[in-house]
């Protein structure tokens, strides 16, 4: 399978003549499942456009994320890399990988296991790390993530980046994810843009992030609702703001919480009833930060200032940074249940928000 070269060339990687992949789905009878919103890439011109987003993976080490029936896994292997790490959930698709395993020999390493729970600091080998500020390492995350996971996995890897664990153990690790076109738009939308989120800053605060491409829903099988966007990641040298991972992010969510409203709306939530608006007033005149702008209008430079003078503020106060905005919402509420409701105020628009 593999041709031999001469010492200091490299070998020409081709995978045999296999089944292909929608005789794969056939073979082992493989039906996307609605519930855990997967949806499969069939042509194998968009998985190698894909697997070319990530840069050149000759000899590389890549982790592929949720592979199912292995049209991106191809691509990958075509590609040349050393060595290829296939963590998935759903124990249907692993025969067919295990086929793809049996026609790259030494090649694959499949893990029947969940990418939220499954700790990458010991998934490549030692010799690739790299120092933070040198060159990315010759490692690479790729995977069409199901919509369901997505989110909630680009998170938890962001706070990786900025704590340097997890797969950034090994340096400034790169990613080519797909992403609902939407939340594409949201990870790399614009100071003004509709689309800035709370997404928004917690990516581009850490890393490069580039919409590479849009592939057409029809593409998938079946065919989900929403086009896809395929998204690469590279992470920064030194953070936009250089602030632990869990203060940044809860200012940017209150800042963002009311997203139609002024945006010292938003910030006032980072504070407890007494003295709220005094707080609010000094955070945003320290920082200047203009109360009136939307939070989607507030450039990345005004989130920093946000985040370092509250920090300020939390090492002066430091029961600020545990107060829950929420929290306070609750205890009011159930103290006007069990008050009684006569004469009370009614439930708020921004209560019915939260």
């Amino acid at each position: 399978f593999c041709l031999m070269a001469a010492p200091g060339k490299v070998a020409a990687f081709r995978l045999p003549p296999l089944p292909t992949v929608g005789e794969i789905i056939k073979l082992f009878r493989l039906k996307a499942l609605k519930q855990l919103s997967q949806n499969f890439l069939l042509d194998l011109r968009l998985t190698d456009k894909i697997v070319k987003q990530a840069g050149e993976l000759k000899n590389a080490h890549v982790c592929e994320v949720g592979p199912g029936p292995g049209g991106i896994t191809r691509s990958i292997l075509s590609a040349g890399v050393e060595q290829l790490l296939l963590i998935e959930k759903d124990a249907r698709f692993i025969p067919g990988l295990q086929m793809l395993s049996e026609a790259a020999p030494g090649k694959v390493r499949i893990v029947h296991g969940d990418i939220l729970t499954y700790k990458m600091e010991k998934a490549f080998p030692k010799h690739l790390k790299r120092n933070w500020e040198d060159e990315p390492p010759d490692i690479h995350i790729i995977g069409n993530l199901p919509f369901s996971v997505s989110t909630p996995l680009i998170i938890k890897w962001l706070e990786n980046v900025s704590k340097r664990d997890g797969p950034f153990i090994y340096g400034r690790t790169q990613m080519t994810l797909t992403f609902q076109k939407e939340v594409g738009e949201r990870l790399t939308a614009n100071p003004g843009s509709n689309q800035r989120s709370r997404l928004s800053i917690m990516a581009q605060h850490l890393c490069t992030v580039e919409n590479c491409f849009i592939i057409p829903g029809q593409a998938f099988v079946p065919k989900p609702e929403v086009d896809v966007a395929v998204v690469h990641f590279t992470p920064l040298v030194q953070p936009k703001i250089q602030q632990p991972f869990e203060l940044v992010e809860k200012v940017v969510q209150s800042v963002f919480q009311f997203r139609r409203k002024y945006c010292f709306r938003g910030i006032e939530t980072l504070f407890p009833e007494n003295g709220r608006l005094k707080r609010t007033e000094q955070l945003m005149m320290t920082a200047d930060v203009d109360p009136t702008l939307r939070p989607f209008q507030l450039s990345m430079s005004q989130f920093r200032n946000l985040c370092n003078v509250y920090r300020k503020m939390c090492d002066e106060d430091p029961s600020l940074f545990v107060f829950n905005y929420r929290e306070e919402l609750r205890q009011k509420k159930k103290t006007r249940s069990l008050l009684g409701s006569t004469g009370q105020p009614e439930q708020t628009e921004e209560e019915n928000q939260l």
